[in-house]
Formats: C-alpha cells, structure tokens, sequence
C-alpha cells in the first residue's frame, strides 16, 4: 500500500481558543460608536432644555461659533452617545440623578433625533459660514423649536419621524423591535 498523499489525509482538527478567553487587540468600533439603549427619557429631555439655551443665546447674540459648538454636540452624541458630549455628561450625571427620575425609551429614534438635530446645525454653520446669515439663523429657530418640544412637552419629532419611517418599511423592524409602534405608545 502506498502512503496517503496530504490531500487524501483528514485534517486533523486544531485546538481552537475561545474567543473569550483571548483578548482583543484590535478596537471594538461597536463599542466606540455605542448608544445606549434603552435611554433615560428625562436626561435626553434634559439634553434638549440645554440645547435650547445654548442655541437661543446664539441666536440671540449672532455669535456664529455658537452654531459650530451646537454641530459638534450633536455629532458627538450621534457617535458616541453621551460618553463624551458635555451636555449630555452634565445631563446624565449631574441634572437627571438630582432630579431622580427615571423612564426608560429605546435608544434608536433618539440617536436618529441627534442625527436630524447634527444635520440641521451643520447646515446652519455651513450657511452662516457662506454668508447666508438670515438662512442659518432660521434653521435655528427649527431646531431651539424641535428640540424645545422634546425639552418641555415631551415630544420627540425626531423620534415620531423615526417610527414613520420604520411603519414604511424604510428603517427595518430589527433596528427597533420596541419603536415599531412608537406613535401609539402610553405615556
């Protein structure tokens, strides 16, 4: 009889280590762009009532750094959920927990309401930088109106588009099992 040539030998299968046990040297990019889910109704509401101040006094002042400073919040708490967003640290450890309340909201439709509140003030400081003051000064008075909604009447446009959007089909059922029918949910 011959020997078996490589091909005609069966692997031998290799110890293979749990994934668990070895450590990650490479970054985690799920874990840097997290956001939390659920969310804290009242330190997003929070978030919002200081959005709102910060974008009236800009507003009221015409200081246009304010409108690159209001961008930059919203694309932080886009990325990274509130781990390093000012207003949302000053929100969640300092405002909410003396405020002690607590009503717990999925997170999707308020990181897609970050992400409508980063698109409108960057084309805010986008206009105001080109020289179309009067029209960035209106999307700014659409986004103290948005965000004041949330901040002072509990209600999320952001979130309500959200869950338009998924009921169409265009936000799959899987980003939000719990937001399907947001619209509809009891206080």
């Amino acid at each position: 009889m011959s020997k078996p040539t490589d091909a005609q030998t069966p692997a031998v299968p290799s110890k293979s280590v749990s994934s668990k046990s070895v450590p990650s040297r490479g970054i985690d990019w799920r874990r840097v762009f997290a956001f939390p889910n659920p969310v804290n109704e009242y330190a997003a509401r929070i978030t919002a009532a200081l959005v709102v101040a910060l974008s009236a006094v800009t507003l009221l002042t015409g200081f246009g750094w304010g409108l690159a400073i209001i961008a930059a919040g919203f694309w932080l708490r886009v990325l990274f959920g509130p781990r390093i967003s000012p207003l949302a640290q000053l929100s969640v450890k300092v405002l909410t927990p003396w405020l002690g309340r607590t009503r717990l909201v999925p997170g999707p439709p308020k990181r897609f309401a970050q992400g409508i509140g980063a698109a409108v003030s960057t084309a805010a400081a986008l206009l105001l930088a080109a020289g179309l003051a009067p029209a960035a000064w209106v999307l700014l008075a659409v986004l103290i109106a948005a965000a004041s909604l949330e901040a002072f009447a509990g209600f999320c446009l952001g979130c309500t588009i959200f869950g338009f959007l998924q009921r169409r089909g265009l936000i799959p059922a899987d980003v939000c099992e719990a937001c399907i029918n947001i619209s509809l949910r009891g206080a």
